[in-house]
């Protein structure tokens, strides 16, 4: 019983074994760039997280191209630029605001003005406007209530 105890607990070991990534860094500034931008690119598998949260193999693959960009010596802007040229304006978490890039910027404002204008056109539509009964009406209705209790 206890070999079948240990059995277990080291295929559950084996199995929660993480996975760290270790990068060197010449200079400290190539390590703040490498944050900075792992943490600015959107994960294309994950899409609501960054390649520095996720841990899908593209996200491992896209860490593994900036790091190595960085060693070759090329700048923020030159890796940005190559990502976006690959992957589009959607790889940035925050994409720059640009004619290509406005109804992403601007959409959900767009949406809630929308959304305000149906409410108040549909509000303003179902008002009743209250008239006085004319003396025809009122005795009509007074004759229709009186037959009602008659009955």
């Amino acid at each position: 019983m206890r070999f079948l105890y240990v059995l277990i607990l080291a295929l559950a070991l084996n199995q929660a074994q993480a996975d760290i990534e270790y990068r060197d860094f010449k200079q400290p500034e190539q390590e703040q760039a490498y944050q900075t931008l792992i943490s600015e690119l959107r994960c294309l598998v994950c899409q609501n997280q960054t390649i520095a949260d996720s841990n899908a193999d593209l996200a491992k693959d896209l860490r593994r191209q900036v790091y190595e960009m960085l060693q070759q010596g090329k700048s923020r802007q030159d890796i940005v630029d190559f990502m976006t040229d690959r992957y589009g304006d959607f790889v940035m978490y925050k994409p720059a605001l640009k004619l290509k890039t406005m109804l992403l910027w601007l959409g959900p404002v767009l949406f809630l003005v929308i959304g305000l204008a149906t409410v108040w056109v549909l509000r303003s539509k179902t008002t009743v406007t209250e008239e006085p009964l004319s003396k025809e009406q009122r005795a009509k209705l007074e004759s229709i209530l009186d037959k009602g209790d008659d009955a």
